[in-house]
């Protein structure tokens, strides 16, 4: 029997339609490459997505194209998260942080048929457009008198073609299973591969992550989303702080500490967004300056793994609640976040922040589980571990142009992170399984190691990596970014893990470095980091 409520299909375009009618005069902010802000509201922004539905229509863009946008987080890109999608066509966010090879693969795989861009971003489409066959033109977000000149024959003005639409749409009834966005993984190896997100899984996404033991956001927060707009839709923000209410600020091109310190308080900032280093960078600003925050309430840290000691220096020293954070692209991306439970209350600063290490509770929606190498699922103890299984309506199934590939393990995806679960359900991420340290036969958690090296007062940023050993196969090799001016020796890094981890956990070596490399999504490359030392000599080997 089925019951009968009426079959409502869950819409992008809905949640920006619920915003601008029940929360018309909050205000959406964003900051511009100039410096100056730009203010309007939510009803100026759905009335804007409209014009711009109507004006893609006009262009020929139909249901099921591809468009897709290279710009930072503005108003007119979240302009375009809605205008595109409303339309059933797929908004797709490219990574200006891509090396050219992998952008023009992407929207070639992608088939975008326009692409809106910013218009720091002229060089780079004059430099890609000949070998992107499939795009009929090239959007400049910007106005009239600010139109970059460029020798291409098919850039447009997007105020003008907006400027030229009714700002009114009867926004299709769209199957809500039908795609509306469309992510890039970093491509670390091979090709970028495609996760096609659909209108019903960005949606019940949104939902859950306004929750109070997800992401905990209301018509009264203030939310800034550092995390791009390119990557993983920022984290899903511009349509949870959409479907809520809250006011909103977009943080442009700049997000150096200064530039961040200052929006969070001149702009009376409440949850923000972001991956570590964003938060390494702005604790040692504000300790530089005796700077204080006075409305951050709390950040969600993803990406990376958080050191404890950024957890700790801005609960205790700065008053703000770390909401430590896992997930990926093939998810939405969320998958957990790290808050108390009330057998919690009680706990001291520094048991509370052990627990904060750990990457969270599954939301409701996300089932996970840890199995061994023979598939068999291992005991939620929080000390057994192995490689991490997800699955939920917001998780990919096959990837973009692979369906028929079957990507799942009896159901199941496997995240490729090695992790345990503990018995009140928080999952900790150990390593990658491709990163993870192989010695003797046993394991090794560079992320660990890593997190600990950065707790020491002289280090800005480490990567551990494995390196052959003719005993042990592999052992730990530490490579280290001390801060400015600090100084520290080899001894004392290595001392510093006294009483921490095994003994036999401890790195073999330390390497100091001017500079780690890092993917186009801000991760340590990894990858890179193996070839350069593949064959360093360990001094105990």
């Amino acid at each position: 029997m089925r019951g009968l409520m009426m079959e409502t299909p869950l819409l992008v375009s809905s949640i920006i339609r619920h915003a601008a009618i029940n929360h018309g005069d909050t205000e959406i902010v964003s900051q511009n490459a100039d410096g100056t802000r730009h203010r309007y509201t939510y009803s100026d922004a759905y009335r804007r997505s409209c014009k711009l539905g109507n004006a893609l229509t006009s262009l020929g863009v139909n249901p099921g194209d591809t468009v897709g946008t290279l710009a930072w987080n503005g108003y007119r890109h979240f302009e375009a998260y809605y205008g595109i999608s409303g339309l059933g066509a797929v908004c797709h966010t490219i990574n200006p942080r891509l090396f050219q090879e992998q952008i023009v693969y992407i929207i070639n795989h992608a088939e975008d048929k326009y692409v809106l861009f910013d218009t720091g971003f002229m060089k780079l489409v004059e430099e890609i457009a000949g070998r992107c066959p499939a795009v009929e033109g090239w959007i400049a977000m910007c106005d009239r008198n600010e139109m970059p000149d460029s020798p291409l024959p098919n850039v447009f003005c997007y105020e003008e073609l907006i400027g030229a639409e009714r700002d009114s749409l009867d926004w299709p009834l769209l199957d809500e299973n039908q795609a509306c966005g469309l992510c890039y993984t970093s491509g670390t190896t091979g090709h970028p591969k495609g996760v096609l997100y659909s209108h019903r899984s960005t949606v019940l996404h949104a939902m859950t992550a306004a929750l109070p033991d997800a992401m905990d956001l209301s018509a009264r927060d203030t939310v800034m989303p550092v995390s791009s707009m390119f990557h993983v839709m920022a984290w899903g923000l511009p349509y949870t702080a959409a479907l809520v209410g809250a006011r909103v600020v977009l943080p442009g091109p700049k997000l150096d500490p200064a530039t961040l310190y200052q929006l969070f308080e001149e702009e009376r900032v409440t949850m923000s967004g972001g991956v570590p280093t964003i938060w390494l960078g702005l604790v040692a600003y504000m300790q530089q300056n005796s700077l204080k925050l006075t409305t951050l309430e709390r950040v969600v840290v993803g990406g990376a793994a958080c050191p404890r000691s950024v957890i700790a220096t801005l609960e205790d020293e700065f008053g703000v609640e770390v909401v430590h954070a896992w997930g990926m692209t093939e998810m939405s991306p969320i998958g957990t976040l790290n808050r108390m439970k009330a057998t919690h209350a009680g706990l001291t600063p520094d048991e509370r922040h052990d627990v904060q290490m750990k990457q969270g509770r599954g939301v409701f929606g996300v089932e996970m589980k840890i199995v061994d190498g023979d598939g068999v699922e291992v005991p939620r103890d929080g000390k057994a571990f192995g490689n991490l299984m997800v699955r939920g309506p917001w998780i990919c199934r096959s990837y973009h142009k692979q369906e028929g590939e079957d990507t799942l393990q009896d159901g199941w995806f496997s995240t490729g992170d090695v992790a345990t679960i503990d018995a009140d359900g928080y999952m900790q991420i150990t390593d990658r399984s491709k990163d993870v340290i192989k010695s003797g036969g046993e394991w090794i958690s560079s992320i660990e190691l890593e997190n600990l090296a950065v707790g020491h007062p002289a280090v800005q940023e480490a990567a551990v990596i494995g390196v052959p050993h003719p005993k042990w196969t592999e052992r730990p090799l530490l490579l280290v970014v001390m801060k400015p001016g600090a100084t520290v020796s080899r001894e004392d890094l290595l001392g510093f893990y006294n009483g921490k981890v095994a003994r036999w956990w401890v790195p073999d070596d330390v390497v100091f470095v001017d500079e780690l490399p890092h993917t186009a999504t801000g991760k340590v490359l990894k990858t890179a980091l193996r070839d350069t030392y593949r064959s360093y000599q360990l001094p105990t080997a």
